[in-house]
C-alpha cells in the first residue's frame, strides 16, 4: 500500500482556517440584545430559524474547521524551526476550542426553549438562582478563552518564526486571537453589552486575511516534515 501524501491532507486541512474565519465572521454580523436588560428582545431573537442556523453553521461548524485547520497547521510547523512552540500551541488551542463546544451546544438548543417559554409568559426560568453547574461553567468558560487566547497567539508567533510562512500571516492571527478575547472582554466590560463586541467581527475578518495567506504559504513552501524530508539542525 502507498503512504498517503501528508502534504495535501495538511494544505486541505490549512483551509479550514480562512473558512472558520468566514464562518465566525458572518455569524458575529448580527449581535443578539443584551438579555440582561433586553430579554423580551432577546427572547425574541434566540427564537428565530437565523439564530439556530448561525450557531449550527457559523459558531459550531467553524469551530470545528479550526480544529481541523489547527491540527493542520500544528503538523506544518513541526517541520519547520517553530516547531515545538507550534505543537505546544496547537494542544492549547485544541484544547480550548474542545471546551467551547459544550457551551455553544447549550446556546444553541437550550437558549430558543428557554425565549420561547419565556414568551409564553413562564417567566420564572430569567429569575432562578445560580447552582453549583452555572459555577462550573463560568470557570470551564475562563479556562477555555484563556487557552485559546494563548493557543492561538503562540501559533502566530510560531508562523513568525518558521521561515517559510509569511510573518504578517502569523501577525494577523496572533492579532485576530487578542481582538477577539481579552478586547472583546474589555468591550463587553467597559462599553458594549453582553452580546458579540464589534471586536470580535474584527478579528474575525483578520482570520480570513491571515487563515488565507498561512493557507497559500504552505502550499508555495511545504515544510519539511511534509515532504518527508530530514529538518537541518540550526548552527549554533
Amino acid at each position: 500500500m502507498s503512504a498517503p501524501n501528508t502534504t495535501n491532507w495538511i494544505r486541505a486541512g490549512l483551509l479550514g482556517l480562512p473558512v472558520a474565519g468566514a464562518l465566525t465572521l458572518w455569524s458575529s454580523l448580527d449581535p443578539q440584545p443584551d438579555p440582561n436588560t433586553h430579554y423580551e428582545a432577546w427572547s425574541r431573537f434566540v427564537t428565530t430559524d437565523y439564530y439556530v442556523l448561525t450557531h449550527v453553521f457559523g459558531s459550531i461548524l467553524g469551530m470545528i474547521l479550526a480544529i481541523f485547520g489547527t491540527f493542520a497547521l500544528g503538523a506544518y510547523l513541526s517541520g519547520t524551526r517553530a516547531g515545538r512552540m507550534g505543537l505546544w500551541a496547537m494542544v492549547a488551542t485544541v484544547l480550548g476550542s474542545a471546551l467551547f463546544l459544550p457551551g455553544m451546544g447549550i446556546s444553541t438548543f437550550a437558549s430558543p426553549k428557554q425565549g420561547q417559554a419565556y414568551l409564553a409568559g413562564i417567566e420564572e426560568l430569567s429569575k432562578l438562582p445560580d447552582i453549583f453547574a452555572d459555577t462550573v461553567y463560568a470557570l470551564t468558560s475562563l479556562v477555555m478563552v484563556l487557552l485559546i487566547f494563548a493557543g492561538n497567539v503562540l501559533l502566530g508567533v510560531a508562523v513568525w518564526r518558521s521561515r517559510t510562512l509569511p510573518k504578517l500571516a502569523g501577525a494577523m492571527w496572533a492579532a485576530a486571537a487578542v481582538l477577539m478575547y481579552p478586547m472583546g472582554l474589555v468591550y463587553e466590560a467597559t462599553i458594549g453589552p453582553a452580546s458579540t463586541p464589534p471586536t470580535v467581527v474584527a478579528g474575525a475578518a483578520l482570520m480570513v486575511v491571515g487563515g488565507v495567506w498561512i493557507a497559500l504559504g504552505a502550499m508555495r513552501r511545504p515544510s519539511a516534515k511534509a515532504t518527508g524530508a530530514a529538518v537541518q539542525p540550526s548552527v549554533q
